[in-house]
């Protein structure tokens, strides 16, 4: 699939001893939750024993692909959220919500570029490509939360959308149509939705692999719309994945009144139309949106030189939600 680069969100190993197969032990509570006949799974991290506390939800919304929540490799695992949470813990319990039809916990050497593919074809589980669509995420999401916010150790004044990459398509619109959120960030995400990030990052590319033709992509985009329902899965993503994933979230964000913070890396693919959106919501005075570019940090935030290098021993996700608690507060 063409444009993964801008959609996956970046594992960090963290060092864990010993193996487990329990999310318990890894620090987390774990909820089945039932979903049109589907298993979700839920992990909460909460701070060490405040599990019962009343706090507010901090929802955290994954980007694309099949990533099992926890994947474990040589006695440790890789971070289940990109950065570290000892300090949001402090404020909140902490939720996210793996996706359809993809094991919690795996083993990195069972999955395929940290992707979970079904060990006869090699591809994706029709399963998952069935469900991976946009309206399927929201929907999913906001029976979640409104499970969530039954509960005793949930306070309900404040609820936090916290997003990045996909996700953020996904945490705009479940914004709009979810009263009760109090909060969005909207991080690493293009306003203009999914296709247009594919386009630029085709023009980029061609410039120096001749095998690219952003023509090509425009021909793909045209057989999308005339079919934009269909889930056949050829190779990347689906029609009806795609279609609704370029929809330009900016739709969603124009309606919403709460505040919403715009986060993102100066040298992402995004970043010009999160500096256009920013022009229009100033000409329109929306003052409940607050901008915050990383300069010179790409799509996951790390440093990326005027040659297209990305450095990854500079690691700036800490910082990242560091400035996201700082808005919060």
């Amino acid at each position: 699939m063409r444009g993964i680069v801008f959609l996956y969100i970046f594992f960090i190993p963290i060092l864990l001893v010993g193996q487990s197969k329990s999310a318990k032990e890894f620090g987390f509570r774990h909820i089945v939750f039932g979903y049109k006949g589907d298993t979700v799974d839920i992990l909460i991290k909460s701070k060490k024993g405040e599990e019962g506390l009343p706090k507010p939800l901090f929802f955290f919304i994954q980007g694309s692909l099949p990533h099992p929540l926890i994947i474990t490799e040589n006695g440790g695992n890789y971070g289940v959220f990109p950065f570290d949470t000892d300090s949001l813990e402090q404020r909140y319990h902490l939720v996210i919500v793996g996706k359809p039809f993809t094991p919690m916990i795996v083993d990195k050497m069972k999955l395929k570029n940290f992707q979970f593919v079904d060990s006869t074809t090699n591809r994706f589980s029709k399963e998952y490509i069935k469900r991976n669509y946009l309206g399927y995420y929201v929907d999913r999401d906001i029976k979640v939360l409104e499970f969530l916010l039954k509960q005793k150790w949930v306070k309900k004044n404040k609820l936090v959308v916290s997003t990045h990459s996909e996700g953020s398509t996904i945490g705009a619109k479940l914004s709009v149509l979810y009263p009760k959120v109090t909060h969005l960030i909207y991080s690493g995400g293009n306003p203009f939705g999914r296709y247009i990030n594919i386009i630029l990052q085709n023009r980029f590319e061609e410039l120096s692999d001749t095998t690219i033709n952003t023509e090509d992509a425009y021909n793909q985009w045209k057989n999308i719309v005339r079919e934009p329902q269909q889930i056949d899965n050829s190779g990347g993503d689906t029609h009806k994945g795609t279609f609704g994933f370029s929809i330009p979230p900016i739709n969603y964000l124009r309606k919403l009144k709460i505040p919403v913070l715009v986060s993102y890396g100066t040298m992402d693919y995004c970043s010009p139309f999160n500096d256009y959106m920013r022009l229009e919501f100033i000409q329109k005075g929306k003052r409940n949106f607050t901008f915050k570019p990383y300069i010179g940090l790409e799509h996951n935030y790390f440093p990326k030189d005027k040659m297209g290098v990305v450095n990854h021993n500079e690691f700036y996700w800490n910082k990242v939600s560091s400035d996201w608690l700082k808005w919060l507060d």
